[in-house]
């Protein structure tokens, strides 16, 4: 699966529309966002990769600027993460991706956020506590040293991975699309098929995060990445062809 990682960066290079590398910054960007709310098209969100403007498909219609900054963002940060694929996952490339994320956000100007670094204020996600900003830096060391004392990581260990990352929740925003692109990363250094959660599936993954984090049935949230690697599979098959997985 190293493969994939080094046709994403040459094709990155190249900068050629019609590709995998072009359909997976598209593809993530929407549905990540989506995920979290914004109210982008897909559609929209390949204009603004494909030509840098924003198109209306509704007279009158309106958008949130941050949307349309962090889905231009967040090509960047796909990018950085091509970069950087196969280096060890540590706490400073963590912060730079929340950093590429947030940067011109509405959030950058709010006095208690800050972009790239850990929260500030106590938060939640669906309703489950996170830890504590006191906790972020030394439950995120602990994870990342469990992770690393991993001989060979396997697709189970980087979903466990993901499920912890959200629980402690170490930003104030963007933990979602931090952690995914997270796991984005991880499989393409342990040469396993990526997995991009669909905004279809939003209510699976959400369910799956739930149920795995209160110690209840994990399967769900193995079976929702499951279904979305299968997914990216496909989109690998079209563009590449069914020799490379």
């Amino acid at each position: 699966m190293d493969l994939i990682l080094e046709i994403l960066r040459e094709q990155k290079q190249m900068q050629l529309k019609g590709n995998l590398y072009h359909a997976t910054q598209i593809c993530f960007a929407y549905n990540t966002n989506h995920i979290e709310g914004s109210k982008l098209t897909e559609e929209q969100t390949r204009y603004i990769y494909e030509t840098n403007t924003f198109v209306a498909q509704e007279q009158n219609e309106t958008a949130n600027v941050d949307d349309i900054i962090e889905t231009s963002n967040h090509f960047k940060l796909v990018d950085y993460m091509l970069d950087v694929a196969d280096q060890a996952l540590t706490e400073d490339m963590i912060k730079e991706f929340h950093k590429i994320l947030k940067t011109g956000t509405s959030d950058e100007r709010k006095s208690w956020f800050e972009v790239g670094e850990y929260k500030k204020l106590a938060n939640e996600v669906g309703g489950n506590k996170t830890s504590k900003p006191e906790e972020v830096t030394k439950d995120l060391q602990s994870l990342l040293n469990w992770y690393h004392k991993i001989e060979k990581v396997i697709f189970e260990d980087i979903v466990k991975f993901h499920s912890d990352f959200e629980k402690i929740h170490p930003f104030q925003d963007g933990n979602g699309r931090v952690g995914r692109i997270i796991s984005f990363k991880e499989c393409l250094r342990n040469n396993i098929v990526p997995w991009i959660i669909l905004d279809r599936d939003k209510a699976f993954y959400y369910r799956g995060l739930k149920e795995y984090q209160n110690g209840g049935e994990k399967g769900y949230l193995l079976d929702t990445c499951l279904n979305a690697q299968d997914q990216y599979q496909k989109l690998v098959q079209q563009y590449v062809g069914s020799g490379l997985v």
